[in-house]
């Protein structure tokens, strides 16, 4: 059995992290959801006192009789808390259910920069078409992340941009497959 999750480093978002500030001035972090539980995890949130953004876009659902209207998250998976994380904070958000864990890079909780959550809000307040674009590129590598092949990992070939679908190249004993998922299915590997 593993020891308790330690908190990665904050990064200063001005100065030093520990200063008193307004919470407006807290930083923005994103926060990795289990599958189809961001609006959940947005109530739960909501409930603690927290400062929760969970962009969201309407789309058609069809139906076998009808089209349907559906809000659903610009970015499956992921929404943004404005909070510092001091540990109790941290841990109390990380043991929520629907929480997977918060971005960081190299062990460190990357803030989002004001201007990223401003420009979204933005483009949202606006009544013009928005897609969300994943930053996947024919022949990087990718890791599914959903649906019955998580964790393989493999090579982008095709990107069918209208269906938001990626054609994944699985490569096993020299003999390669061919995958075709929703574009929301996979994330970049490293």
């Amino acid at each position: 059995m593993s020891g308790p999750r330690k908190i990665p480093d904050p990064v200063p978002a001005c100065g030093n992290f520990l200063m008193a500030a307004t919470p407006c001035h807290a930083p923005w972090y994103v926060i990795h959801s289990c599958c189809h539980h961001e609006a959940r995890l947005e109530e739960r949130l909501q409930k603690k006192g927290l400062e929760v953004f969970l962009p969201r876009q309407i789309v058609v659902s069809r139906r076998r009789d009808r089209k349907k209207l559906l809000q659903v998250p610009l970015f499956p998976g992921y929404l943004f808390i404005h909070n510092y994380l001091e540990p109790p904070t941290y841990y109390d958000i990380l043991n929520l259910p629907g929480v997977v864990r918060f971005l960081a890079i190299g062990g460190r909780l990357q803030p989002v920069p004001p201007e990223t959550i401003a420009s979204i809000q933005l483009v949202l307040a606006t009544d013009r078409p928005h897609l969300p674009h994943p930053c996947l590129q024919k022949g990087k590598r990718v890791r599914v992340v959903e649906g019955p092949l998580v964790g393989v990992i493999g090579i982008i070939r095709e990107s069918r941009v209208r269906k938001r679908k990626v054609v994944i190249e699985v490569e096993s004993f020299r003999q390669a497959l061919a995958v075709e998922l929703e574009d929301e299915a996979v994330e970049p590997w490293p």
